[in-house]
C-alpha cells in the first residue's frame, strides 16, 4: 500500500491560520525569535543592495559542528534540501521511514521517484529496526528525533543503515531541542553516504525566513549546490544563520532544550491522568504524539475551546485517532489539559 490518500502537503500551520487559537499544532518555540536575533536580522537590511555572501555563515555552521566548510551547504530551510536531494542525487530505490515529516516523500514523488515506505508500528513504540529497511534501498530518509512520534533513535542504530552506494538522509530538524544532542550524527564523518539536515526554524522561530543547512560529504554537497539557483539564501537569513551559531546562541538553545524537557514531562504527566489518552512513550522532541479514540472529533472540540492540535491522519502509518501536541509552558499546558477534559466529556470517549 503506498498510502497516497495521505495529504503529504498538510502542515501544522493550517490548523492555526485564523490566529485566534492557542497553538499546539506547530512545533516552533514560543517567544521567538528573541530580541537579539531580531536586531541582528534587522541590521542586515542595510546590506540588501549587495548580493548575498554566504561565506561567513557557512564557516560559522562548519565551526559549530567541527567540520570543514566543504561539508556544509546552506539552504532555504530544510524543505529546499529535500527538493535538492530528490532532484540532484541519482537514486532509483528510495525508502522513507514513516511516520515522519511528509515533505521528503512529497519532494521525491514530485521529482518522479517511486517511493517505498517502511512503516514503524505503534506496538513497537515507533522504534526503528534497521533490518526492516530493504537492502536494495539506495536512499533512506529518517527523522531523528522523528516528527511526529518524538522518538529519538540511537545514533548507532541509524549508522547501521549506511551501506556502500546508499545515501542515508537523517533529518535532525529537532535535534537541538534534545538536551546535549546525545544521538546526533551531524558531526560524524565516518558514516558513508550520510546526509544530515538541520533547520533553524523550530528553535529560533524563523519559519518565515527560510534557513537551514545540509551536512554531507563534499562531493554530495557539490552536487546539491549545483542544483540550487544562484543566491538561494538571502542576506537576512544568512545573518540569522551566523548569529545562531554563536556561543551565546548555542547556550540559549541548550537552556531552551532543558526547559522543553521539563515542560514535556509536565505535559506527559497530565496526559497520563486520562484513561482515554495514550501517549507514545519516551518522547524526546518538543512535541508528543497521542492516541485517542475519535481524536478527530476531540480535535474539533478543542478548537471550539480555543486550542489547535495537529491532526495525525496526514502522516503515513497513522489514522484519525492520533494527535500531535506541541510542548508549551506549564501554564498553557494546564489550560490545555482542562480543555482536553471538557473535549473528552463532550465527545463521550
Amino acid at each position: 500500500m503506498n498510502g497516497d490518500f495521505h495529504d503529504l502537503r498538510h502542515h501544522g500551520d493550517a490548523e492555526v491560520r485564523d490566529g485566534r487559537l492557542t497553538d499546539l499544532a506547530v512545533n516552533v518555540r514560543t517567544g521567538t525569535p528573541p530580541e537579539w536575533l531580531r536586531e541582528r536580522i534587522a541590521a542586515s537590511l542595510m546590506s540588501l543592495a549587495a548580493y548575498p555572501d554566504g561565506r561567513a555563515a557557512r564557516a560559522a555552521v562548519a565551526e559549530r559542528h567541527g567540520l570543514p566548510v566543504e561539508r556544509v551547504l546552506l539552504t532555504a530551510g530544510a524543505a529546499e534540501a529535500f527538493v535538492l536531494i530528490a532532484r540532484a542525487l541519482r537514486v532509483s530505490r528510495p525508502v522513507v521511514v514513516h511516520p515522519q515529516f511528509t515533505e521528503p516523500e512529497a519532494a521525491l514523488r514530485d521529482a518522479g521517484h517511486d517511493v517505498a515506505r517502511v512503516v514503524l508500528r505503534a506496538e513497537d513504540g515507533f522504534r526503528l529496526d534497521p533490518a526492516a529497511v530493504p537492502e536494495s534501498a539506495d536512499l533512506v530518509v529518517v527523522g531523528n528525533p522523528t516528527n511526529p512520534t518524538s522518538v529519538l533513535h540511537p545514533a548507532g542504530e541509524l549508522a547501521r543503515l549506511a551501506r556502500p552506494g546508499r545515501i542515508l538522509v537523517v533529518d535532525e530538524a529537532f535535534m537541538d531541542a534534545v538536551p546535549g544532542e546525545p544521538e546526533a550524527l551531524a558531526p560524524r564523518t565516518d558514516v558513508p553516504g550520510l546526509v544530515v539536515l538541520r533547520s533553524l526554524t523550530k528553535t529560533w522561530g524563523l519559519a518565515g525566513l527560510r534557513i537551514g543547512y545540509v551536512l554531507a560529504e563534499p562531493g554530495t554537497v557539490a552536487r546539491l549546490e549545483r542544483a540550487q539557483p544562484l543566491w538561494p539564501v538571502g542576506t537576512p537569513a544568512l545573518a540569522a544563520a551566523e548569529a545562531c551559531m554563536s556561543p551565546h546562541a548555542l547556550a540559549e538553545a541548550a537552556e531552551a532544550a532543558e526547559r522543553i524537557a521539563a515542560d514535556r514531562a509536565h505535559l506527559l504527566a497530565g496526559l497520563a491522568e486520562f484513561d482515554e489518552v495514550r501517549a507514545v512513550p519516551a518522547a524526546s522532541g518538543p512535541f508528543v504524539l497521542v492516541r485517542i479514540d475519535r481524536a478527530d472529533e476531540v480535535r474539533g472540540r478543542l478548537r471550539a475551546l480555543g486550542f489547535a492540535a495537529r491532526r495525525g491522519d496526514t502522516f503515513p502509518g497513522l489514522d484519525r485517532d492520533w494527535l500531535r501536541l506541541a510542548v508549551r509552558d506549564r501554564a498553557t499546558t494546564n489550560r490545555f489539559l482542562q480543555a482536553l477534559d471538557q473535549a473528552l466529556t463532550l465527545v463521550g470517549t
